[in-house]
């Protein structure tokens, strides 16, 4: 998994767990320390629209992800192991079953048309 990639599905997690009750502190815990530093990343780039993402609450779940991706790149985050080490610990947290059987470790660096995660939608327009 790349590191965008392993960002993005932290924070899915997180938000999925995040609106739910039955969430650990230790989730959501976990979430606020990745928000946090992509905050920080994102305050040092002075990138206004990558915080703006990461505090909106409703938006189309393809647009969302889109945007999101391209700033998380733009200002490096996908390098940044204090980011990284933030989306593991959520991912641990929130699915320690599946971070152990090393269902979040997925190189798909040179793929094209790829989805990584659970319950994806994709549409391929082929011209």
């Amino acid at each position: 998994m790349t590191g965008v990639e392993l960002i993005l599905a932290a924070l899915a997690t997180g938000a999925a767990a995040g609106v739910s009750d039955s969430a650990g502190g230790a989730v959501r815990d976990a979430y606020a320390g990745l928000r946090d530093a992509l905050r920080r990343r994102s305050s040092a780039e002075d990138d206004a629209e990558t915080r703006e993402l990461l505090e909106a609450r409703e938006v189309e779940p393809g647009t969302w992800e889109t945007r999101l991706r391209g700033r998380l790149v733009e200002a490096g985050a996908d390098r940044d192991e204090d980011v990284l080490a933030a989306a593991r610990l959520l991912l641990e947290r929130a699915d320690a079953t599946g971070a152990q059987q090393g269902r979040y470790e997925v190189n798909a660096d040179q793929a094209k048309g790829v989805q990584i995660g659970s319950h994806n939608t994709q549409t391929n327009t082929f011209s």
